[in-house]
């Protein structure tokens, strides 16, 4: 079957920064809605006509992936409005509560960058942003989408939009 919308498709990848430094490698193949918002939508655009067992390697720049450097997303908040054990690495989704700051996106991850006696500084920058990548991917199947994931636009209700959300972890799945 080749890659067309809609379809699931199984993939597994290597990502790199354009240094050749490992970000990301999903070793075991995992499925991903092909037509939703599973995908970045070049990645798709590259998968598009492909089947299980090709081989591929695309190169994103950050307007493709996950976005450019947005300096005004950086900003300090007064340390009092955190908990005592707040550390460099933490994530708050969307502002904490008691944000000073105006007009800041609701729907953003942020991560405590530094801490210092008197403020916090918080980055509402997906990790990788300004980042350009290189994508190894390879197709390990590819099958009819079911009604449902058709409907939803995903694979499953609970599933990681692997390239669309900023990792909790080290890894991006």
């Amino acid at each position: 079957m080749l890659i067309s919308k809609p379809c699931v498709v199984s993939l597994t990848w290597r990502l790199e920064d354009t240094q050749g430094q490992l970000i990301d490698e999903l070793e075991a193949p995992v499925e991903f809605y092909f037509g939703g918002q599973d995908l970045f939508a070049k990645v798709e655009e590259a998968l598009e006509g492909l089947t299980m067992g090709d081989d591929l390697q695309i190169h994103l720049e950050p307007e493709h992936a996950f976005g450019e450097y947005d300096a005004d997303l950086v900003f300090f908040e007064a340390r009092e409005i955190f908990p005592d054990g707040v550390e460099p690495g933490m994530q708050f989704d969307g502002p904490p509560e008691g944000s000073t700051t105006p007009d800041l996106p609701k729907d953003a991850i942020y991560t405590v960058t530094e801490v210092y006696e008197h403020h916090v500084v918080l980055d509402g920058n997906h990790p990788l942003a300004g980042i350009a990548i290189r994508l190894d991917i390879k197709v390990h199947g590819v099958r009819a989408a079911t009604d449902d994931e058709i409907e939803r636009g995903s694979v499953a209700e609970s599933v990681v939009t692997v390239l669309h959300t900023a990792p909790a972890a080290k890894h991006l799945h």
